[in-house]
C-alpha cells in the first residue's frame, strides 16, 4: 500500500479553512488542522513528505525557512490575504513552493498537488 500524503493546514480564517478542507478532502484523506507553527512542526515531523499549507499571517518568513531546513522532504505552500511580489519572492527564497492569496482555493489545491509530486520525486 502506498503511503498517503498528509496535508497540515495552519489557516487563521475559518471560512477559508473550511473551503480548503472541502477542496482537499477529495484528494487527501489525511488532513490535519493545526492552530500554531509549533503544532504544524509536530505533525509535519510525524509525516515526512507531507505538505504544509501555512498562513503567513500566523507564521513568519523565518518559520518558513526553519520548516524548509528542518523538514526538507515536506512541501510548504504559503498563503496570505494580501500576498504580493515581495512576499512571494521572500517566501520562495525561504524554501516555500509557492505563495497564494488565501482566497485562491483552486490555486492552493494545484500547488498542494504539485508539492505532493515534488516531495514524492525527492523521496525516490
Amino acid at each position: 500500500m502506498k503511503p498517503q500524503t498528509v496535508i497540515v493546514l495552519l489557516q487563521s480564517d475559518a471560512a477559508i479553512r473550511r473551503s480548503l478542507i472541502s477542496a482537499l478532502s477529495h484528494s487527501f484523506p489525511f488532513l490535519r488542522q493545526v492552530d500554531s507553527v509549533a503544532e504544524l512542526r509536530t505533525h509535519i515531523g510525524k509525516y515526512p513528505g507531507g505538505v504544509a499549507i501555512l498562513d503567513m499571517e500566523q507564521a513568519s518568513l523565518s518559520d518558513v525557512e526553519r520548516l524548509a531546513r528542518d523538514f526538507p522532504a515536506a512541501g510548504i505552500v504559503c498563503t496570505h490575504r494580501c500576498a504580493d511580489d515581495a512576499m512571494w519572492t521572500a517566501a520562495l527564497n525561504a524554501g516555500a513552493l509557492d505563495v497564494y492569496f488565501s482566497s485562491d482555493i483552486q490555486g492552493i489545491v494545484r500547488a498542494v498537488l504539485a508539492g505532493r509530486a515534488n516531495t514524492r520525486a525527492a523521496a525516490a
